[in-house]
């Protein structure tokens, strides 16, 4: 009996996430691909045949194969964040960091016409969008704050009709690491978020809880590239990333143990 209650106590602490636990860095993710591009400052996204390289005010469509760029968006644009491939087209997160009051939007760039437009006007909701992803047929959006605020960045579930549904905060141990930044970066992978500051090579793997209103810090990814807007890629299942110094865009796999 002593026995089996020693297995059920392991057992159940191995459900538990523990401090020391979140800041393991396990293999994480290695380059297997570089191409250069002048537009990756914010992020990037990519598609079958595409990638899009985002910088603050452009999104930059390129071929995927060769790294030719086809075309730059028209329309305008203040602060573009990252972006996420939906049904052929990119949605954009955009603000207008760091004016005040903080408007944040989500801009669409149609790969064919070239055109960027607002899908949604959020107005001055709380913080300033920084990235946008689909889980389970909602939309998830990361609103965030900066400097001694940057403890208030919410995450923000909502319909598909972008109707808020439910908010939460991130742990301190994820705030704590990104000194004056934010959350630039955000995908669903895998069945959690993985989420980046501004500057680290640290993919903070985070989950949602079944109740209350903060994120769980479970553990942590190395990355090959340094926070910023980034994307899965649907051609293999790994990362697409940027290098901000060296304007580059990176594809990643999981890297083997």
């Amino acid at each position: 009996m002593a026995r089996f209650q020693q297995v059920l106590c392991l057992l159940f602490a191995s459900q538990l996430v523990s401090p020391a636990l979140a800041d393991e860095t396990p293999a994480g993710f290695a380059t297997v691909r570089t191409f250069p591009a002048p537009e990756a400052h914010q992020g990037v996204a990519a598609s079958r045949e595409h990638v899009f390289a985002v910088t603050n005010r452009t999104v930059a469509l390129y071929d995927r194969q060769t790294g030719k760029r086809l075309g730059l968006s028209t329309g305008e644009a203040m602060h573009l964040n990252s972006g996420f491939v939906w049904k052929g087209r990119v949605l954009c997160a955009h603000s207008n960091y760091p004016l005040q009051p903080e408007k944040s939007e989500v801009k669409v760039f149609d790969p064919i016409t070239l055109e960027l437009a607002t899908l949604v006007n959020f107005g001055d909701y709380g913080g300033s969008l920084t990235w946008i992803v689909r889980r389970r047929g909602h939309w998830l959006c990361n609103f965030a704050r900066y400097d001694e605020n940057n403890g208030e960045t919410f995450l923000v579930e909502f319909d598909a009709g972008f109707n808020e549904l439910r908010r939460w905060t991130y742990p301190q141990s994820v705030i704590g690491k990104l000194g004056k930044y934010s959350l630039s970066g955000g995908i669903w992978y895998r069945g959690e978020l993985l989420v980046t500051g501004h500057d680290d090579p640290v993919a903070f793997r985070v989950r949602i809880p079944r109740q209350g209103s903060e994120l769980l810090h479970v553990g942590s990814y190395a990355i090959p590239f340094t926070g910023q807007g980034f994307a899965v890629d649907p051609v293999g299942g790994g990362l697409v990333g940027i290098s901000r110094a060296r304007h580059q865009v990176i594809f990643a796999r999981p890297a083997r143990k």
